[in-house]
Order: structure tokens, then C-alpha cells, then sequence
């Protein structure tokens, strides 16, 4: 089953299933791009074993190892889309990601960002400095509040029945 999957997903480049197969078509569909990806004829072979179309083969060897050939993994995207409506099942998308992978974007040096983050600073001292010294204000002496109990209400007991009217309740033997 997993076979037929990973047949149809590197013909057709996306199919729609179960969003528990989608995830082991995920590891051997992999495993084929990086088979394609090392070329050889053992390679070949081995990934025969999974795919059962030479054609598509052909296809993992020559345009799909082309296409992954800067990128280190992660050739597959699993989103899920609904649940199926017989038995609420929950389906995914299965795709070959598209392209290589994006170089991350360069971050601005860190010596630019302190030194950015160190100007206001600065400002706010300089300011401070150029402000005549307030004397500061003294607090007048609180009074601390205690916290007040507050009365827990008062749970009845109910009266136990006397021994006498215990035996009354139990039920007579029948003769």
C-alpha cells in the first residue's frame, strides 16, 4: 500500500490520504529523492525495490534529484486540509516541496543593533543631567492594615438517632 503511495505521490507530485499514511509516505518518499540523489546503480536498484514504475524512476533519478540537489532533506510538505466525511478520518496533503531551499536572510550586524539600542539611552541620561536635581518627596507613614478573619459559617451537625430508634427503623424478621 505504502508502495502504491509513494508511486503515485513522485508521479503526480501531491496526493490527498489519511494523515497517518501521509506521514510513513513521507519517510520512504524521501528516502527515494535521496536515492536519486546519490545516482548510482546500487541506488537505482534499491529504490526500484519501492517505486513500481520505471518510469517514475526515471523521473527520481534524472528531474526530482535535480531539482533537491542544494537541499539537505525535507523534500516533502504534509498539510492538513478536513476531516472525510464517512468516517472522520482526518486527511492531509502530501506534496513535493518546490525548488531549494532559501538561504536564511543575513541579520544586521550586532554591533549596529547595540549601538542603536544605546543611543536612547544616552539621550535619557544626558537629559537627566541638563535637569536641575529634585529634592525627593518623602511618603508619609502608612498605616499597615491587618487582615480581618472573617467568620467561617458554622456547619450543623445533624443529631444522631438514638439506639432505640435505630432498632425501630431495621425491618422485623418474617415468620
Amino acid at each position: 500500500m505504502y508502495r502504491n503511495l509513494v508511486t503515485s505521490l513522485l508521479e503526480h507530485e501531491r496526493i490527498e490520504t489519511t494523515d497517518a499514511k501521509a506521514k510513513g509516505v513521507r519517510r520512504l518518499a524521501e528516502r527515494m529523492i535521496t536515492l536519486g540523489k546519490r545516482g548510482d546503480l546500487h541506488a537505482r536498484r534499491r529504490a526500484l525495490r519501492v517505486i513500481r514504475s520505471r518510469k517514475v524512476t526515471a523521473k527520481v533519478f534524472d528531474d526530482l534529484a535535480d531539482r533537491f540537489r542544494d537541499r539537505p532533506g525535507g523534500y516533502t510538505r504534509v498539510v492538513k486540509v478536513r476531516s472525510r466525511i464517512g468516517d472522520a478520518a482526518p486527511m492531509s496533503v502530501i506534496e513535493l516541496v518546490e525548488g531549494p531551499v532559501a538561504k536564511p536572510a543575513k541579520k544586521p550586524d550586532s554591533k549596529a543593533k547595540s549601538a542603536k539600542r544605546a543611543d536612547p539611552a544616552k539621550k535619557k541620561a544626558a537629559s537627566r543631567k541638563k535637569e536641575p536635581a529634585e529634592e525627593p518627596k518623602k511618603k508619609a507613614p502608612s498605616k499597615k492594615k491587618t487582615a480581618k478573619k472573617t467568620p467561617s459559617k458554622k456547619t450543623t451537625s445533624k443529631k444522631t438517632t438514638s439506639k432505640k430508634t435505630a432498632s425501630k427503623k431495621t425491618t422485623s424478621k418474617k415468620k
